[in-house]
């Protein structure tokens, strides 16, 4: 792999590349984005992350979303990706060794978009460059076990789908890669031990640097063209030797989609616990153990392998803990955004829940999820002594069983109640739906 390669591609790589199958995948992408995106706009660490903006921009040429406000591009990158990432309710690749969120993505490549008047199609040329180029290092040059967070991906490819939205040519896009990826390698600190808010911000630094990047490059700054290849580069220093399979938008299929704000890898195991409470009918009351088995990576992240998962205290805590969201999901028999209302996480039923279930990693379950699937077994166990036993390969919105627009617009429905009136709903999922048929501006006029 080297950094010729990857400029290469993003110049070669155009709206007319895309089938119709990635093109209308992509949109979906948008639209499930930007739903999470209006429903965090009140949320307290994205007020931050506003409130640090206007202190240091007071207009530009991007809009912040759900602000009525402008900046620069840099900045709008840095507070758009904000909302679409702070919930956990984004979109996920499912590499076996790496788990990163390419709808990261989407604020940088908007941004750019915006800056230079560029058109829905092109948007979508964009898009479809930054989830391949995401998904392929997730898969081939995992940096989890290395110490680095996921986002040391993300920065590379918001710099290049920023850079084709910018009219980089194949030079100025080699910079601006080598700029993002030599000088903004995140550790893998972020989400480990004691998990902070800094976890949902991570990525908007990420975009916010990517994009910072691509205006040097377009400026005339030159960058490390050996970035990959070079002598203590990234390979070197970061990845281990590595190559890529660059097909035009074809990863997005192998992205799946949350149906549960919770982490990437509780899905199965969340959806499977509220359908073995309802077909038992499971008095919360009565439950004297939980057992998860799972496989190696859940157990690692959210399972207590990097850190307790049993002291959970706050939102950011939460969404990464199994015991809590397997307890909050029998309890409620739901885990969407109210299970993360500071009260609802301090209530005495469920932090007394979570202090019973048990996970375990199972080898066969990784290595069914290394081939595809996202296995979970769980079992119930009530103050009876009956245990209950419920087993899933996926979730509804796993690759495997994606999610359509209807299930898409009944999220975004969900998620964005009482937030937008009907009229700008309607405008919005019409604008993304026909998003070649506009210009950048006219989406980002709608989440002004």
């Amino acid at each position: 792999m080297t950094t010729l390669e990857l400029a290469e591609f993003v110049q070669k790589t155009d709206y007319d590349d895309l089938s119709s199958e990635t093109r209308d995948a992509l949109k979906r992408r948008v639209l499930d984005s930007v739903g999470i995106a209006i429903a965090a706009e009140v949320a307290d660490p994205t007020q931050v992350v506003y409130r640090t903006v206007r202190d240091l921009e007071e207009e530009g040429e991007c809009t912040l979303w759900g602000r009525d406000a402008a900046a620069s591009p840099v900045q709008a990158a840095m507070h758009n990706t904000a909302l679409t990432r702070y919930l956990d309710y984004m979109d996920s690749f499912l590499a076996p060794n790496e788990t990163p969120h390419p709808s990261d993505n989407l604020g940088a490549v908007v941004a750019a978009g915006e800056y230079d008047d560029r058109s829905g199609a092109e948007l979508l040329s964009g898009l479809a460059i930054a989830y391949e180029i995401q998904a392929e290092l997730a898969w081939n040059a995992p940096v989890r076990d290395r110490g680095f967070d996921h986002v040391t991906h993300t920065v590379i490819s918001a710099a290049a789908g920023a850079s084709k939205l910018l009219g980089l040519d194949t030079a100025e896009t080699r910079n601006a890669i080598g700029i993002a990826g030599t000088a903004h390698n995140a550790l893998r600190v972020t989400r480990t031990g004691g998990i902070n808010e800094w976890k949902g911000i991570a990525s908007a630094n990420a975009a916010r640097n990517a994009v910072y990047s691509a205006m040097l490059a377009k400026n005339g700054m030159d960058g490390p063209r050996n970035l990959f290849e070079g002598q203590k580069g990234w390979q070197e220093v970061i990845s281990g030797e590595f190559d890529v399979d660059l097909t035009p938008g074809e990863r997005v299929h192998d992205t799946m989609t949350k149906r549960y704000v919770a982490e990437t890898y509780a899905q199965s195991a969340v959806e499977g616990v509220i359908e073995l409470a309802d077909r038992e009918t499971l008095n919360p009351d009565g439950i004297a153990g939980i057992k998860l088995e799972t496989f190696g990576g859940a157990k690692l992240i959210i399972g207590g392998g990097e850190g307790n998962r049993y002291e959970v205290e706050n939102r950011a805590q939460a969404d990464h803990s199994l015991p809590y969201m397997l307890a909050a999901a029998l309890i409620d028999r739901d885990l969407s955004l109210e299970q993360y209302e500071p009260e609802r996480i301090r209530r005495e039923d469920v932090q007394e829940l979570l202090r019973v279930v048990d996970v375990s990693e199972d080898s066969e379950l990784t290595e069914r999820f290394e081939n595809g699937e996202m296995p979970a077994v769980i079992d119930v166990t009530t103050d009876d002594g009956t245990t209950y036993r419920i087993e899933k390969d996926a979730f509804r919105g796993h690759p495997l069983d994606p999610i359509g627009w209807d299930g898409l617009e009944a999220k975004f429905d969900a998620i964005t109640e009482g937030h937008i009136a009907d009229g700008r709903r309607d405008d919005i999922v019409e604008t993304i739906k026909t998003l070649e048929d506009h210009d950048v501006s006219e989406l980002t006029a709608l989440l002004a």
